[in-house]
């Protein structure tokens, strides 16, 4: 029974994998963030100057231009930016991660609740949901921040309180289309709760799209937060982050132009390949998110 139930689905596998790399735009995203995620998870054993990546200062080799043993060059004090920038991508990713994590389940459940139950429910939702929606990220984000200590959780709370929304919009639109379908209408005649409805029946039919514009969403999270970075209210020294880079570079252009331009690419790198896989996913599954 098992073989004949894993049977359908490699072969389900294998054809959403050949729809997937038909688009060579994708499997160069796919493969961006591999190399990164791996980067950052060996970092301290593929960087040649680890101890650059806290504090630390070497006065004799600071602002070198890009030439070995510093590919990208140093900084005004001494640390090697190529070892700073693959540092940098573990708080970028690691602030998209938590960002999604808390704010997907959520804008999920509010989304479920909303599209499904109607009334009043749906009201109280969506008229919030409608308020968040209305203010700037950007700006949510900084009044947010203005009140609280500025340091990377803080800046992940701040992301997470803006993020939500979008995903309760985006369900809320699919289980409105969803609810009378026939196989909900079925669940329901044979007695299925409310419950198992929402879990069973209705949010696997959500999860290509949820999942697609999460991909996506990693790349607007990690830019926000570079943002934020960059005003100074990110992660703070010495901890090395991609935005604060740029911002520190950006007093001694062009001279020293490759403290910022370096930092500048690898947020570059990052966002493009989250793009170029959410975009691949959004054609495989066939959704608009």
């Amino acid at each position: 029974m098992s073989t004949a139930v894993a049977a359908p689905a490699a072969d389900q596998l294998r054809r959403t994998w050949y729809a997937f790399s038909r688009n060579t735009g994708s499997v160069v995203g796919l493969a961006v963030v591999v190399i990164v995620v791996l980067a950052t998870a060996l970092a301290p054993w593929i960087t040649p100057f680890p101890r650059h990546a806290r504090a630390f200062t070497d006065f004799e080799h600071a602002s070198l231009a890009p030439a070995r043993p510093h590919l990208f060059g140093t900084d005004t004090i001494g640390r090697d930016i190529l070892t700073r920038v693959v540092f940098g991508f573990r708080f970028s990713l690691l602030l998209g991660v938590v960002v999604l994590s808390a704010a997907v389940p959520t804008g999920v459940m509010l989304g479920l609740v909303a599209g499904y139950y109607r009334g009043w429910p749906e009201t109280v939702i969506m008229r919030v949901t409608d308020i968040f929606l209305s203010i700037p990220p950007l700006a949510l984000a900084l009044a947010i921040l203005a009140v609280l200590e500025p340091n990377l959780q803080n800046a992940m709370l701040a992301v997470s309180v803006m993020w939500w929304p979008w995903y309760t919009r985006l369900v809320y639109g699919l289980v409105s289309s969803l609810r009378n379908e026939a196989y909900v209408q079925a669940a329901q005649i044979v007695g299925a709760s409310p419950v198992h409805i929402l879990l069973r029946e209705i949010l696997p039919n959500c999860l290509p799209a949820v999942l697609t514009k999460m991909t996506l969403d990693m790349a607007f999270v990690i830019l926000i937060g570079s943002s934020l970075s960059f005003l100074g209210l990110g992660v703070q020294p010495p901890d090395p982050d991609l935005g604060t880079m740029v911002a520190d570079g950006a007093k001694y252009m062009p001279d020293l132009w490759w403290i910022s331009v370096f930092p500048g690419l690898g947020i570059l790198v990052i966002v493009l390949g989250f793009n170029l896989l959410g975009d691949g996913l959004r054609d495989v599954f066939g959704v608009e998110v």
